[in-house]
């Protein structure tokens, strides 16, 4: 029913094969790490049409597109997307994204009030979903002229990007590759940041609470949230640096946690986060007050309209352990110490940021009898010295804080080549179409190009990266604007065109 609601909510979009092919994928669910469903349907997509394919042992894909006649000769392309997709969610939506499609909805947005497509309350998926329609439509429309196409689908970008890193040199042939996750559509990329993972493991003892005491939950919600790359440069609030400001502004010695949650997955701006907390009969009156200062600022300074920080009454039955008050301002200072958002920019290129860190990620679990919170870091860089530094950075913040700190899951970033022959070719074609030349710029986020360039050899791939107009990637607020979409079909399509030339 999904299918056809979503076949509904594309019809009469162009290009229509390129939206039949995203409706389609929509319906398939694809979390990352989780990607068996949309493998499946990448399978028989390449088997019903007679495309060879070839797959890897971690599930990454590739499959052989015959050469528009009479351009059998031409060196092969390769189109790459990966096949996951990052699954948020508003806290009032039912979506079980192991099982329900995405239900796409047809809108309006912005001043100029643009034609979109966006999701039902959850993110969309066109990051990379748009990208993989675009190539799966450049395979199989058969009015446009391109050279020998491979196809390749990767596993998991955008939680380790472990599919690009487990690639053989020999997996495919091209050496021209079209990377189609980008989200500006007047853009080339030819370049992106590296990244590196740290995880934070901080126990703390605790007791069962005595005598007399209250006990509060205490909730932010509705903040932007967003990519911890692409967005991070917009200063949007951070949901567990929100709810620690609130804890540590009320100033009560005797303060203890229970619980303290925030975020849900690394390469994501915390939207929510939450505390249970005990202490004295007045603490709910100050935790409220410090609340309320916490929000005045937010949206007065990180323009979030939207957020809400509430406190409750809870029961005294919902609290079984509590760190003791010493523990907790250990806890909160460690929060508090992490870095969160821009730490350096490009000198060069006024605004292009080099390095950041997303502190993103707080779970929390009962551990032999304390807590154990667990925290979770995403940095970037476009420098490996600087990424390095603020690995060391974060390290030596939870040594201080007696915690265990592993760096982990790293990858390399894109070095740009500005004199790559595809960017030339790239660029002419923009210009004849457009009329003005694009922006030709590096990401401060993970693309796989600088992984697929490592794999294969240092020089030896000539890579773009392209796509169309997506806004709020990795949020519910995920939106692609369908006049975009076409703009980047015929780009692509007269890129295959040229390089169709051979």
């Amino acid at each position: 029913m999904t299918m056809q609601a979503n076949l509904s909510a594309i019809a009469g979009l162009q290009p229509a094969a390129v939206w039949r092919h995203f409706a389609e994928l929509a319906s398939v669910p694809r979390p990352s790490k989780r990607e068996e469903q949309i493998r499946a349907h990448v399978r028989r997509f390449a088997s019903e049409r007679g495309f060879p394919m070839r797959e890897d042992a971690v599930g990454n894909i590739v499959f052989d597109v015959p050469a528009t006649p009479g351009h059998e000769h031409a060196p092969p392309v390769v189109l790459q997307g990966h096949v996951d997709m990052v699954c948020e969610k508003n806290a009032h939506i039912e979506h079980d994204f192991d099982r329900d499609p995405i239900r796409l909805v047809q809108d309006r947005y912005g001043p100029a009030q643009e034609p979109i497509i966006r999701a039902a309350g959850t993110t969309l998926g066109a990051d990379n979903g748009i990208g993989l329609a675009l190539a799966l439509a450049a395979a199989t429309t058969p009015d446009i002229v391109h050279p020998p196409l491979e196809i390749l689908c990767t596993i998991d970008e955008e939680m380790g990007m472990t599919g690009a890193k487990a690639l053989a040199p020999d997996f495919f042939r091209g050496r021209r590759m079209l990377n189609l996750d980008s989200e500006e559509d007047d853009a080339l990329y030819i370049g992106c940041a590296g990244g590196c993972d740290t995880t934070i493991t901080l126990d703390l003892k605790a007791a069962e609470p005595a005598g007399k005491f209250g006990v509060w939950r205490v909730t932010v919600t509705g903040l932007r949230g967003g990519h911890s790359g692409v967005d991070i440069h917009q200063n949007r609030a951070n949901a567990i640096k929100l709810l620690v400001q609130t804890l540590s502004g009320v100033e009560d010695g005797r303060l203890r946690v229970a619980a303290l949650h925030g975020g849900t997955k690394r390469n994501v701006i915390p939207r929510e986060a939450s505390a249970l907390v005990i202490g004295a009969a007045n603490l709910g009156a100050k935790l409220s007050a410090a609340g309320d200062q916490v929000h005045a600022t937010a949206v007065r300074a990180g323009g979030e309209a939207g957020c809400t920080i509430t406190v409750e009454k809870a029961l005294a039955s919902d609290v079984t352990l509590a760190a003791t008050p010493k523990d907790t301002r250990r806890l909160l200072t460690l929060l508090t110490a992490l870095p969160h958002g821009v730490l350096a920019v490009v000198p060069e290129i006024p605004g292009l940021v080099q390095t950041s860190n997303g502190a993103t990620t707080v779970e929390c679990h009962v551990h032999n009898g304390g807590l154990r919170f667990i925290l979770g870091c995403l940095s970037r860089s476009s420098s490996s010295v600087q990424l390095h530094a603020t690995a060391r950075q974060l390290a030596a913040i939870g040594e201080l804080a007696g915690a265990e700190v592993v760096s982990h899951n790293s990858y390399p970033g894109w070095q740009p080549n500005v004199n790559s022959p595809l960017l030339a070719t790239c660029r002419g074609i923009y210009e004849r179409l457009f009329g003005n030349p694009p922006k030709v710029a590096a990401i401060h986020a993970g693309l796989e190009c600088g992984i697929i360039g490592e794999r294969i050899g240092v020089g030896q791939m000539d890579m773009i990266s392209l796509g169309p107009h997506i806004e709020g990637a990795h949020s519910p607020d995920e939106r692609v604007y369908i006049a975009s979409v076409d703009k980047s079909w015929r780009f692509l399509t007269a890129i295959l065109a040229e390089l169709a030339k051979g």
